[in-house]
């Protein structure tokens, strides 16, 4: 893979280090897959038109660089430190034209924010790259990763990489519960919906697993009902969080993963992995002064009651330490928050991973 790092990556992976979130040491390199929505898209939006970008200050107030990336953070997203974790580089958005060559080999990142399990998920920003397309673009990468290294390497490293996809949470707040007697409300009630989305889901990871995926991380939702954005459209009063998007949560995530128990067991090997990322994001939620926020409800960068109304803009307020919000904009969690997640990802319990932490696949991996 890659020979080295760019000087900016050994800069963040010093961050990574000394804020205390582990690096596994690696005997060997390995490539890294990031499919999903605007939690993991690390840029690709910068290079359509859509309204779901984070191009502009004061995203990216807190990266090395100092300037926005796309990612829609302060700084580093949750595929950034995991990335830092397994001693690995960043992979770049597929879109970048820095992707080629040896940098094809580090793997690369398919996010695009706005997107959902379904395909009418974020019909609002038009021009998004639908989780259909991305695993059209992960065939396309692999056809141009066999002309560098041969198909037989590109199988091998494709087997042996790591892929995370986060996907879920859009279907609820940018399609279910968009607006008033959506379509999609219309036609199911919330149980019969979230039924019918994990069986689309059950679609897709059994597409990325004939595509080659062999470890893959699974986040669930987070607390849709507690992030400032529905705070401040659904007025609540005291920071409670709102019941409804909360039941939504409560339905989805115990279905993934008995989902996913239930496609390992038809494969015969753990190739996914629940990470409960409700949970971590509930830890600090209704205990932020535990990990060091003052608020779990206000974000960092935004307007109107909680900061939760509208988009992140450099007209909006913003906080001055972003170390103490949990949230950085509207929907989601500051740089801070993805650390607290990622340290679970990588060594939490069967609570937070199963059926086991990241540390863990990397260790067995590593002697097989």
């Amino acid at each position: 893979m890659a020979s080295s790092f760019p000087m900016q990556w050994w800069i963040v992976l010093g961050f990574v280090m000394a804020l205390g979130v582990p690096v596994v040491p690696q005997a060997e390199a390995r490539a890294f897959f990031v499919f999903g929505d605007s939690l993991v898209d690390s840029g690709n939006n910068n290079y359509l038109l859509t309204t779901a970008r984070a191009d502009a200050p004061p995203y990216g107030i807190d990266y090395p660089t100092h300037r926005p990336t796309g990612r829609f953070s302060n700084g580093l997203n949750i595929p950034d430190l995991i990335s830092a974790s397994i001693g690995e580089e960043p992979t770049l958005p597929y879109l970048s034209p820095e992707l080629n060559g040896d940098r094809l080999l580090v793997g690369a990142n398919f996010a695009s924010a706005g997107i959902g399990i379904l395909n009418d998920t974020g019909i609002q920003f038009v021009n998004i790259i639908r989780i259909s397309q991305q695993l059209q673009y992960f065939k396309q990468y692999q056809q141009r990763v066999s002309a560098l290294i041969g198909a037989g390497a590109t199988k091998r490293l494709v087997n042996q990489a790591l892929v995370l996809i986060t996907l879920g949470g859009n279907d609820f707040v940018n399609n279910y519960y968009l607006v008033p007697y959506s379509v999609r409300s219309r036609q199911f009630a919330l149980p019969d919906y979230v039924r019918f989305i994990i069986s689309e889901y059950r679609k897709i990871l059994k597409k990325l697993y004939e595509l080659g995926a062999r470890r893959v991380l699974v986040t669930g939702t987070g607390p849709l009902g507690c992030v400032p954005a529905e705070l401040g459209i659904h007025g609540s009063i005291n920071g409670e969080c709102i019941p409804e998007l909360q039941r939504a949560a409560a339905l989805f995530n115990p279905q993934l993963v008995q989902m996913i128990d239930q496609v390992n067991q038809q494969i015969g090997a753990d190739v996914f992995i629940a990470s409960n990322t409700n949970q971590m994001h509930m830890d600090f939620v209704t205990n932020p002064e535990a990990y060091g926020f003052a608020t779990s409800k206000i974000a960092c960068c935004g307007q109107g009651p909680y900061n939760g109304i509208g988009l992140c803009t450099p007209t909006s307020n913003l906080c001055p330490d972003r170390n103490l919000n949990a949230f950085w904009d509207p929907f989601h969690p500051s740089e801070k928050a993805n650390r607290i997640i990622v340290q679970q990802i990588m060594t939490g319990s069967t609570n937070y991973m199963k059926p086991m932490n990241l540390s863990t696949i990397m260790a067995l991996d590593s002697k097989a």
